[in-house]
């Protein structure tokens, strides 16, 4: 190739180059989908939330169906080893608790159908509901940024968010949360671990 060829394509090569740098930059500024880098994200949720969701049968229920209660929610799945081995401590507390105001309600972050051939062998004795998006926003919201599994939250008599834990509680650690706050009528102090 003559030397002017090259010149001419070295040129015409860099400036397709500073084009498409001047543009991309451009884009990636005004995009929507990035709009909302370099912005500190919204501020966990410290009260529960008026949501609605679906439960095994399809039928909408919503959060202040358990209004006064000391709420537990447990983000889990049917897939999920962790999920799964806390279910028995849930199922237990939620017998032994239910009297005093305690009410447990999983939220399946999975396919209704597996959901429920998985209740057909392993009964659950409180409400099943099933995640959607918004659900899954709502646990962003709640503290779980990394949308790991096990998720639980617990929230007081006045809807006052307690307690948030990604990944599997402890029977110790749970037992003691939910009697601090059975013993005083619901209400603990408002740090969230």
């Amino acid at each position: 190739m003559k030397p002017i060829k090259v010149i001419m394509v070295t040129f015409l090569a860099g400036g397709i180059s500073i084009g498409a740098a001047i543009f991309g930059q451009r884009w990636v500024l005004e995009s929507p989908l990035i709009e909302g880098l370099g912005k500190r994200p919204e501020t966990d949720i410290q009260t529960l939330p008026d949501f609605r969701l679906p439960d095994l049968n399809g039928h909408l229920v919503a959060s202040n169906a358990w209004a006064g209660k000391v709420l537990v929610l447990n983000y889990w799945a049917s897939w999920c080893p962790p999920c799964v081995r806390e279910l028995p401590l849930f199922i237990r507390l939620q017998n032994d608790l239910h009297e005093s105001g305690v009410q447990f309600v999983g939220i399946a972050v999975d396919r209704v159908e597996d959901v429920k051939r998985f209740v057909a062998d392993d009964p659950i004795n409180y409400p099943l509901l099933i995640a959607d998006a918004d659900a899954v926003a709502l646990a962003k919201r709640l503290g779980n940024r990394v949308e790991g599994l096990p998720f639980t939250v617990i929230f007081d008599r006045r809807g006052r968010r307690v307690f948030s834990r990604i990944g599997e509680v402890t029977a110790n650690e749970l037992e003691a949360r939910l009697a601090a706050l059975v013993e005083h009528g619901g209400r603990q102090s408002t740090r969230v671990d």
